[in-house]
């Protein structure tokens, strides 16, 4: 059975050191692929590649994704090493609460540029090495990861991070019909709540509120993230293109 196996491929995954990209990173150096991992932080991406070498071939790269200029550098230096990228996993996000009378101008730029507006700008950059990857049979991938958030209401004044999300979700169909006829794909994953630094404090207060909620009643584990990743990646998903898929226990389309 081949059908998962990413053996001889090449992906890459932003904001990879921790969380949920941590996660997606780990799955697919289970399922044989090479990785690249991005982050902002020097010291994040070196423990974060300490970590994760034991599952296969990582190289960290540190890249601030909130410019279009550090998306083009990345690129850049992937193609140094790679004349190929078979995925691409834009997973680099920030996220920012406040009321709506308090809420900061500064604070939208900020979780817009890097959730919306940067993997765009990384699917531009990483274009020509996804475009050598991708065959008819065997396109190359794009996982954006968006949020349950996007799907329906949060019950916390998340307002650019909701709304970002949204676009990201509706951003994915538009490049997967642009991007279908050049051989790749391109999917959203909408996590629910897993154990992360952006939801550590939500989950400490409310963890076991939430996991109540979930018709699967617990929160997601990293195995949960992992295996959607190598799902999208590999063979087995090479004819879905343009999806949301909700990786929620249920949380984000029966609650």
């Amino acid at each position: 059975m081949n059908l998962f196996d990413l053996s001889g491929k090449a992906a890459v995954v932003t904001g990879g050191t921790r969380g949920i990209g941590l996660m997606m990173a780990r799955g697919l150096l289970q399922a044989g692929a090479r990785v690249y991992i991005s982050s902002r932080k020097a010291d994040g991406c070196a423990a974060a590649e300490q970590e994760l070498k034991e599952y296969g071939t990582v190289t960290a790269i540190p890249a601030d994704l909130s410019t279009a200029e550090e998306c083009l550098r990345l690129a850049g230096e992937v193609g140094e090493h790679e004349g190929s990228l078979h995925v691409l996993v834009n997973n680099a996000g920030a996220t920012w609460g406040a009321p709506i009378e308090e809420f900061p101008a500064s604070a939208w730029d900020k979780v817009v540029d890097l959730n919306l507006k940067a993997p765009f700008f990384l699917t531009q950059a990483f274009l020509p090495l996804l475009e050598a990857a991708g065959t008819r049979d065997d396109p190359a991938r794009i996982i954006n990861v968006g949020s349950i958030d996007g799907l329906h209401v949060p019950s916390v004044p998340t307002y650019s991070y909701s709304a970002s999300k949204a676009g990201l979700h509706h951003l994915t169909r538009v490049l997967a019909r642009e991007l279908g006829p050049r051989n790749i794909t391109v999917n959203a994953v909408a996590p629910g709540p897993f154990e992360s630094k952006m939801m550590a404090a939500t989950l400490e207060t409310f963890g076991d509120a939430i996991a109540e909620m979930a018709p699967m009643r617990r929160i997601g584990r990293p195995d949960d993230m992992a295996g959607v990743a190598v799902y999208l990646a590999s063979r087995a998903g090479a004819y879905v293109t343009g999806a949301v898929i909700p990786v929620d226990g249920g949380l984000g389309t029966t609650v």
